[in-house]
């Protein structure tokens, strides 16, 4: 059977926020969509089965955390990412760039070698070039690859910013010559430039000349405000092409995603549910709950009772808050699997919303419970 190209239509607008539909030869992705996060090659205490279940339709994984374990190697020999972890979604995988700035030690950011660093598990030395990320994603054989981009902390310096986004632009055009012709996977670009205007529209003009499957806009989440982040949004959203995905890298809170949304942006991805679902904080349509909290311990309400996936609606309060202080791992996996499900609960009504032309209302509802 042959594969089927990678495409990407909008098929409803209010505004600025869009419902679309990515196609990929592994399935289709209905937009806006978040994607959970699968790091390791594991989407952290949920089964895959369960995950799909839980209408998420692509995940997203990390080149850098498996190039350093267990080695790009190991995974190509059994063909590929997906084979892997027993894992039928599309994937997309980033490129590097933010891990090597959040996580690892890094020695330098060379033009032409690339990001030069040193392992955060044991300091083993690694060097990332475009195109050895490219190469990663590749072998990682996912659906969806990321140029490799220099992602800066964020700073107020002009200069630092500007040589950053400049040397991205760079990279990103290295990136596309590694990638070649591939009709059947995407690439998407980053756009860079800090909390700076000018930048982000310089850097996003250079990445529509290089031309992309679709378009990320990175370096948020890294210590900006949400209202840094809108003003970013609002300072792009006029100029993005209107035919290609649009991507919010690591981000975020339920009101990141209904915000960004109002804004123009159809992707996003972010380990909060996850993380937030190991440390006992649960996502629901009544607002966050603190499960650890001793109001809850003779509480024996379900956290969401609307919620029958899963049969989530049988574990109580009190039960939850129980396994919580117990350490009990059931009780990781429980609020993980509950916050993923709200997760794509949220995004299947920003949807719904979108087509019916209700989602200011909605986006408004919401905003501040969530």
């Amino acid at each position: 059977m042959a594969l089927k190209k990678f495409n990407f239509n909008v098929n409803y607008t209010e505004n600025y926020s869009r419902v679309g539909l990515i196609e990929t030869s592994r399935g289709n992705i209905n937009t806006p969509a978040f994607m959970p996060v699968g790091t390791q090659a594991t989407i952290k205490g949920a089964f895959i089965n369960d995950i799909l279940k839980t209408g998420s339709e692509i995940i997203l994984s990390n080149t850098y955390h498996l190039m350093i374990r267990p080695g790009t190697d190991r995974i190509k020999a059994v063909g590929g990412l997906h084979e892997f972890m027993n894992c039928s979604l599309p994937i997309l995988t980033d490129s590097g760039g933010f891990q090597v700035m959040s996580l690892s030690k890094l020695n330098k950011i060379d033009r032409e070698k690339g990001a030069i660093f040193q392992s955060h598990i044991d300091g083993k030395k690694f060097i990332l070039s475009p195109e050895e990320s490219i190469r990663i994603q590749k072998s990682l054989n996912s659906d969806i690859v990321m140029v490799m981009d220099e992602c800066p902390k964020k700073s107020t310096d002009y200069q630092k910013i500007k040589k950053s986004m400049e040397l991205s632009i760079e990279w990103a055009e290295r990136s596309k010559n590694a990638f070649g012709l591939n009709p059947h996977k995407a690439l998407f670009g980053i756009v860079q430039g800090g909390l700076f205007d000018d930048l982000r529209n310089k850097s996003l003009k250079a990445l529509i000349d290089i031309d992309f499957d679709g378009y990320a806009i990175g370096g948020l989440a890294v210590g900006d405000t949400q209202d840094e982040m809108f003003k970013v949004l609002d300072n792009l959203k006029e100029n993005m092409p209107k035919d290609k995905p649009r991507y919010l890298m690591g981000v975020g809170t339920p009101s990141d995603i209904l915000g960004a949304v109002k804004r123009g942006v159809d992707m996003f991805d972010c380990v909060l549910p996850t993380r937030s679902g190991r440390t006992g904080l649960a996502f629901t349509w009544n607002g966050r709950v603190q499960i650890r909290n001793s109001k809850n311990q003779n509480d024996n309400s379900p956290l969401d009772p609307s919620v029958t996936k899963f049969d989530l609606n049988k574990y109580s309060k009190n039960y939850l808050n129980h396994l919580f202080n117990t350490n009990e791992m059931l009780a990781s996996m429980i609020l993980t699997l509950n916050n993923i499900n709200f997760y794509q609960e949220l995004m299947h009504e920003i949807r719904e919303n979108i087509k019916k032309g209700s989602f200011e209302q909605f986006h408004n509802k919401y905003f501040n419970l969530l």
